[in-house]
């Protein structure tokens, strides 16, 4: 079994910050590519930035410039550091993780629960 356990959302004034975290633990042999996904009211969830074990990122364009992506593969643990926020980044921001188990085993999605950001004034 493999939890994954979100930290550090809330509100913020557009323009602030925030830095969100999340913890893989369990049952874990490797983990291979990490990422943040949000989900706003009424509209899909999409990929917000994505980081591989070896630490090649991927942004979505509304992002690019404000958002970083890092991890700390002896912590099982990723981040994202959110700069400018703005109110259309308000979401529920979910932490994805692609985990082996065991070394044969093919990577699975994992998912945690969710964190909401909310940007207003």
């Amino acid at each position: 079994q493999v939890q994954l356990v979100e930290s550090g959302g809330g509100l913020v004034q557009p323009g602030g910050s925030l830095r969100l975290s999340c913890a893989a633990s369990g049952s874990i042999f490797s983990i291979n590519a990490m990422g943040w996904y949000r989900q706003a009211p009424g509209k899909q969830r999409e990929l917000v930035a994505a980081i591989t074990s070896g630490g090649s990122t991927n942004y979505a364009d509304s992002v690019k410039g404000r958002f970083t992506i890092s991890r700390d593969n002896a912590k099982n643990t990723v981040y994202l550091q959110m700069n400018s926020l703005k109110p259309e980044d308000t979401a529920v921001y979910y932490c994805n993780a692609a985990v082996r188990v065991w070394p044969g085993a093919p990577p699975r999605d994992y998912w945690g629960q969710g964190t909401q950001v909310t940007v207003s004034s």
